[in-house]
């Protein structure tokens, strides 16, 4: 039996060692397009559902290969947009305090409590207000991503109290947002609480790690088929 796996096994790889390593100007830390990486694994998504698919005189093999193009190409325009789109937010957060990071399609922006709000406060302090008005600047280009909004305190005080808390920071930051010309239907705000802590909440420095909100930029996967 003919397995997608025998052909785009080398497709995958080949197109992964297309792609180069690049030097990140901000972090200095060496990066891989997600562009490539996109491409390879839609090609082997598309190699695998088009060998399985439909009958006739196609044979199983060239529809492998038509499900791998086809893949690849929706794997790599993502990985493209995404790209773009990280670049973008890199530049424009540069000074301000806010950390940029790559989970793979997803882009996650972290704003520690120094720069988002006063202690035991939802208010947005000028230098949040500064930063996200940057963030809403790309954002507004970019409109094919779901923006998922993320309160998060540390354990200081009782649970109930700081689920209220994060939750009224995450909904701070989401109506900013729409407020800079976001549409309200890609924001989606969701209060943790202490319950996702990043650092011990033993030290300062620990529960100052804590009190932060992430805005998790991801991939309307639906805009690329």
């Amino acid at each position: 039996m003919f397995k997608a796996s025998r052909l785009i096994a080398p497709l995958a790889a080949a197109i992964l060692l297309v792609g180069c390593a690049t030097t990140d100007p901000y972090s200095g830390q060496t990066q891989r397009s997600s562009t490539v990486t996109g491409a390879g694994v839609g090609a082997a998504v598309g190699a695998a559902a088009g060998a399985l698919s439909g009958s006739g005189s196609t044979s199983r093999r060239d529809r492998a290969l038509i499900g791998a193009a086809v893949g690849a190409a929706a794997g790599a325009g993502i990985g493209a947009y995404m790209d773009r789109q990280e670049q973008q937010l890199r530049e424009s957060m540069q000074g301000t305090g806010v950390e940029v990071e790559r989970r793979g399609d997803d882009i996650v922006l972290n704003m520690p409590s120094s720069v988002t709000f006063g202690f035991d406060s939802s208010e947005l302090t000028v230098q949040a207000r500064n930063a996200l008005n940057d963030v809403a600047n790309v954002l507004t280009q970019y409109t094919d991503t779901r923006v998922n909004i993320a309160g998060h305190t540390d354990s200081t005080g009782s649970v109930s109290y700081n689920q209220r808390l994060s939750e009224r920071r995450a909904e701070s930051v989401g109506n900013y947002l729409a407020q800079s010309g976001v549409a309200r239907n890609r924001l989606y705000m969701t209060g943790y609480g202490p319950s996702q802590p990043i650092a011990t909440n033993a030290t300062e420095e620990g529960r100052a790690q804590n009190r932060r909100v992430e805005i998790t930029l991801t991939p309307i996967e639906s805009q690329f088929q």
